[in-house]
Order: C-alpha cells, then structure tokens, then sequence
C-alpha cells in the first residue's frame, strides 16, 4: 500500500477559475506531484506527492510564481 504526502501552501492573488486552472497547470508538471487541488476561495493549494517522492518546498513556491501568484507553505 502506498502512502501519498499532502503539503498545504496558502497562495495569495487568486481570484477565479482561471486562477486555479494556471497553477494546477505549473505544480502538475513537477516531477513526483501526483495531485494538485487548488482553491481560489479559501487560498489554498494541496499538493500529494507520491510515496518517497522529494518534492521541495521550493519548486512548489517558484512554480505558483511562474504562474503569477505568490505561495507559502502552511
């Protein structure tokens, strides 16, 4: 049985579905994320990592950034 991470971040600057769909779009891509769930109401993003993955802090933070937005872990 595997065992999946979830880290939260609060992000700031979302606004809407489009908000959601960029960032989803850019914390996908990395590699050893298995699940990106994102919410322009409450802020907050939820990243799984997949069992043994080493996902940093850090690649999560710069790839809300490259969508336009500002994160930081919670």
């Amino acid at each position: 049985m595997s065992t999946a991470t979830i880290t939260e971040y609060q992000v700031t600057g979302m606004s809407c579905g489009h908000c959601e769909r960029a960032i989803r779009a850019e914390v996908g891509e990395i590699d050893g994320v298995t699940g990106v769930d994102v919410s322009s109401a409450t802020g907050i993003l939820r990243v799984e990592t997949a069992e043994g993955a080493a996902v940093a802090d850090e690649a999560i933070v710069a790839a809300v950034d490259e969508a336009g937005y500002a994160a930081t872990k919670r």
